[in-house]
Parts: structure tokens; C-alpha cells; sequence
């Protein structure tokens, strides 16, 4: 990997990166910052994960003239929590230079962005359907948008919003910059490229370029009805920090969310079904640690960006290659380890090897953890508290009352129930889940000369032809 100082940057966003704690660049941000910096149109074929809305953040705050006091670039985003992230995150790039950035999305009150809007600031974040509402109020003015980025574009057009991007993009200076941001290029992304883009650059980061050697990768076998008691014995014996669980149905994430915190751990669900504010609430409990385990399906987790993300647990084995990447890309972040577990049903393992062949890594496999592994875990880590806690200063006030004890007790005893008054208390109590149906391989079909349909083998990629890719 390059270094930032590399790319020929300013100084306050050096600053700023290294305030974050960015030293090293990936293989996106290698690619598309120099490219984007030269001011040529960018399509950055890259899934979430792999670093890509610094790739974008670093050239609009380089382009930003903080003199100017009107609005020179605009982010577009599919959903209202990456539009959030996304401002969040060029506000921090942009802090030493001093960078004003707006957050506009549906669900919050029109009239204080209205406000806020007035105070031009230089960047806007945005979803297509608020935008499309303050220029049809004639709130914003987009006249000097030098650059526009579209970040997850393949997102925003599955999700209907390619007749409001086009507006937007036709209201937008023809001369300006655009960079395109999208986890796959497919036909309606080719078709925006051409129509609004100008001699632009593709740069594409496969997905194999994405396992990067920071996630540890490892499965499970285990029979659906034993699935909640491994999970729970990972999570005694790994104790991570922050964790999402994937579950595949939005049945699987409420019923797994509730016997997770029958079990005693701090979790909650994340599924379309809930409202805005209780998602918002969801999310700022888990953003600020309140919340140990976020239970999810693929699509309420589409654009969540959390820093932090220690441990992933496919708890449903994920549909195609696509979302396993997605996944997995929420941990290992920024250079930093992470840890992602599969369950596998037996029925489960040739599509699980479909996953090996297309990111060309083995998973490691590792035998199902048992209760007496996870007790011991949970004592260790609270052993573990303890021995920090005895190095602090501010343990003066407390040491009378140790020595009264030990007048009283051995300290062997002492220390013993300690340990057992910080063990943290979770027990298996029997819940039985709805059970999912297992994702099966199916080989591809072919006639022979003869009119016969056979079966085909699939090739090492997990391909064949005919075969759907």
C-alpha cells in the first residue's frame, strides 16, 4: 500500500487523515485519488469496505476554495444513514482546511435545512428525493457545483431513483467533474455513465483484491437447530467489542435479536420493517457502544459504516459472492484486524466452496466451541478486568477496605469471588428459532444432441457455461 504522503495531498488534509488515523492508502483510494485529482470523470468499481468514501472525500476537499461561500460540490447517496456517514466523514477529512459540510435527507425537518442551506455551505450530501424537494422549492442553488459524486450508484437505481439523478445531474454545470462510486457496473450505471460522463476513467477492485490479509476468515458446521448456542459460545469466548450478525429473513433477525438478549447479551435487530426513528435509534446505540451485537439482514445493512466492527458472524450463510464481500467488508476496516465467522449447514458446503472459487481464499475451518470453552472464556475475560482495574491510581480511597477484608477472608477467596462477581452472566436457555430453508447449489442444465437435459459440472470458478454469473 502507498502512503497518503504519496498522492501529492495539501497539508491540513494530511493533517486531518492523520488525525483519523490513516497513514496507508487501499487499493481504491491508490487508484482513484490521482485520477480524480487531475479533475478527469472517475467510475471506482469497488464494494463497501475496501475505503472508497475517502477516495471520494480526499478530491472534493482538495477542490473546495473555502473563500467561495457557495455550494462547489454535491455527494449523492441511496439511503439516509450513508448519507450521514458519507458527511461525517468528509467533514473529518475536511477539518484542518475547514470545509463546510450539509447532510440533507428525507426524514428530518425541511424547514432547518432550509436554514442551513442559506448559510451556502460548500458541500452537500444528499438523497436524490430531498434534493429533487429543495430544488423544487428553489432552496438550494447548484449553479457552481464544480463536482458531483454518486456514491453506490448500482444502489440508487435499483432502488427507482435514476429518473431523480437525472434531473439533478442535468440542473448541474455541464462542465463540472463526476465521479461515479458503484459495487457493480450493470447496465443502467454503463447507460448514466455515457449519457452525463465525460472521457472518464474506470478503475475496478475486484473482489479477490478485497479479502485483504486484516479479515480472518473461518466457518462452521453446524446443524440449524445448534446455530443460536454456537453463536452465543463464539461470543463468550471472542468477546468482541462490536459485532453484526447477518441473519437472512427480517423473521430471523427479530427472533434472533430476542433470544439473544434472553441469553443476557446487549442486542437489538435492524431489518426494513422498522421505522426511521427506531432505526436511528438502533444505530446511535450501537455507534456509541451501548450495544454490543446489531443483528441484520443484507439490505437494512446496505450503507451502514461503523468504525469499530471487531467481529462479523454470518449466522445464514449469505446468498451469492457478493453479499459475502459485503458482509465481511464491515470489519477489518482502516488497517485494523477483524474476524469473520460463518455458519454452514452440511447441506451448505459445496456453496460455500462456490464462495472459495470466486474470491480465490480458502476459509478456514474450525471446530464448534463447547460450553465448558465458553465458561472458561468468560472467566478469563473477567480475570482479565481485574488485573487492569488493580494497575489504576485511584484504587487509595479503596485499600482500608481491602485490608478489612483480608483480616477477615484468605485472599485466594477473595480474589475467587472477584472473578465470579465480574463473570459476565449469560446461560444457554433453550429458544428454538423458525429454522431456514439452506441455500443449495444448482448445477446448470444443458441439451445434448439428442434433446436430453443433463446436469452439468460447474467449473473450478463455480462458473460453467450456461451458468448464471
Amino acid at each position: 500500500m502507498a502512503l497518503f504522503r504519496e498522492l501529492n495531498l495539501s497539508d491540513e488534509v494530511l493533517d486531518s487523515l492523520e488525525e483519523m488515523g490513516f497513514e496507508s492508502a487501499t487499493a481504491i483510494q491508490m487508484e482513484a485519488i490521482p485520477i480524480a485529482l487531475s479533475g478527469q470523470d472517475l467510475i471506482g468499481q469497488a464494494q463497501t469496505g475496501t475505503g472508497k468514501t475517502v477516495a471520494f472525500s480526499i478530491p472534493v476537499v482538495e477542490a473546495v476554495d473555502t473563500t467561495q461561500h457557495n455550494v462547489q460540490a454535491l455527494i449523492l447517496t441511496p439511503t439516509r444513514e450513508l448519507c450521514i456517514q458519507v458527511a461525517e466523514e468528509i467533514a473529518k477529512v475536511g477539518a484542518k482546511k475547514g470545509v463546510r459540510v450539509l447532510a440533507v435527507y428525507g426524514g428530518h425537518e425541511i424547514q432547518r435545512q432550509i436554514r442551513a442551506l442559506k448559510n451556502q455551505p460548500s458541500v452537500i450530501v444528499a438523497t436524490p428525493g430531498r434534493l429533487m424537494d429543495h430544488m423544487n422549492r428553489r432552496t438550494v442553488n447548484m449553479q457552481h457545483v464544480g463536482m458531483v459524486v454518486l456514491d453506490e450508484a448500482d444502489e440508487m437505481l435499483d432502488m427507482g431513483f435514476i429518473e431523480d439523478i437525472e434531473t439533478i445531474l442535468s440542473a448541474c454545470p455541464p462542465q463540472r467533474q463526476t465521479l461515479l462510486f458503484s459495487a457493480t457496473i450493470k447496465p443502467g450505471v454503463q447507460k448514466l455513465a455515457k449519457k452525463f460522463m465525460r472521457d472518464f476513467t474506470v478503475v475496478s477492485i475486484k473482489a479477490q483484491d478485497i479479502m485483504v490479509p486484516t479479515i480472518e476468515q473461518a466457518y462452521y458446521e453446524v446443524h440449524e437447530s445448534h446455530k443460536l448456542d454456537v453463536l452465543t459460545r463464539l461470543l463468550d469466548i471472542q468477546n468482541p467489542e462490536l459485532a453484526i450478525v447477518f441473519g437472512r429473513t427480517r423473521r430471523r433477525v427479530d427472533e434472533l435479536s430476542n433470544a439473544l438478549q434472553t441469553r443476557g447479551y446487549l442486542a437489538e435487530g435492524l431489518h426494513g420493517d422498522l421505522n426511521q426513528r427506531q432505526r436511528d435509534s438502533v444505530m446511535s446505540k450501537f455507534r456509541d457502544g451501548s450495544l454490543e451485537v446489531l443483528v441484520a439482514t443484507d439490505v437494512a445493512a446496505r450503507g451502514i459504516d461503523i468504525s469499530g466492527v471487531t467481529h462479523v458472524y454470518n449466522f445464514d450463510i449469505p446468498q451469492d459472492v457478493d453479499s459475502y464481500v459485503h458482509r465481511i467488508g464491515r470489519t477489518g476496516r482502516a488497517g485494523k484486524t477483524g474476524i469473520a465467522s460463518t455458519f454452514v449447514t452440511p447441506r451448505e458446503i459445496e456453496h460455500l466452496r462456490q464462495i472459495e472459487r470466486a474470491t480465490k481464499r480458502q476459509i478456514e475451518r474450525r471446530p464448534v466451541p463447547t460450553v465448558i470453552e465458553a465458561k472458561y472464556s468468560k472467566q478469563k475475560v473477567a480475570m482479565e478486568r481485574l488485573l487492569n482495574n488493580s494497575n489504576l491510581d485511584n484504587l487509595g480511597g479503596f485499600r482500608g477496605l481491602a485490608e478489612e477484608l483480608l483480616e477477615q477472608q484468605d485472599s485466594i477467596s477473595l480474589v475467587a469471588s472477584a472473578i465470579q462477581l465480574l463473570t459476565v452472566n449469560t446461560t444457554e436457555v433453550p429458544i428454538e428459532l423458525t429454522p431456514e430453508q439452506p441455500i443449495r447449489v444448482k448445477k446448470p442444465t444443458y441439451r445434448d444432441n439428442k434433446g436430453d437435459r443433463h446436469r452439468k459440472s460447474l467449473r473450478p470458478n463455480g462458473g460453467g457455461r450456461g451458468a448464471r454469473r
